[in-house]
């Protein structure tokens, strides 16, 4: 999930006695999420330079359809990018609200460690379980 400039995420370290999301925790995650975000932005900008600069017409229907395919995939890539770009929009505005660090569904504290991990998680490790295991019934 991280872009490739990303630097790995120095975890958090809970002090005796700290309140859940908390402003200094607040930001710790705040922090994660905007470099995220800008990893993003910068993998996004080197792919439309590049799709720029090897526009290229093959006169080989081979060359053609390598260069149509690799940029699909590019294209999806980026796409999926896009979209977690806007979740990292709609975290920040949970973190602006106070409404950041606790699941959508159940109300309870998503954890420290469960967002360090995926810091857009929505759902505490229980609820995403049955979640999971729900969309694994529905596809058989």
């Amino acid at each position: 999930m991280l872009g490739k400039s990303q630097n790995p995420v120095i975890p958090y370290k809970v002090k005796k006695g700290e309140d859940y999301m908390n402003p200094n925790q607040l930001d710790h995650f705040r922090q994660i999420l905007h470099g995220i975000k800008a990893g993003l932005g910068e993998d996004i900008d080197r792919t439309v330079h590049t799709m720029q600069d090897e526009a290229t017409v093959f006169a080989d229907p081979n060359d053609r359809a390598t260069q149509e395919s690799d940029m699909g995939l590019e294209l999806r890539n980026r796409d999926r990018e896009r979209k977690l770009i806007k979740k990292i929009n709609e975290m920040l505005g949970k973190i602006d609200s106070g409404e950041y660090g606790y699941c959508d569904n159940c109300g309870i504290e998503i954890g420290l460690n469960r967002l360090e991990a995926r810091p857009t998680a929505t759902l505490c490790i229980d609820c995403k379980t049955l979640d999971e295991i729900r969309e694994k019934q529905i596809a058989k």
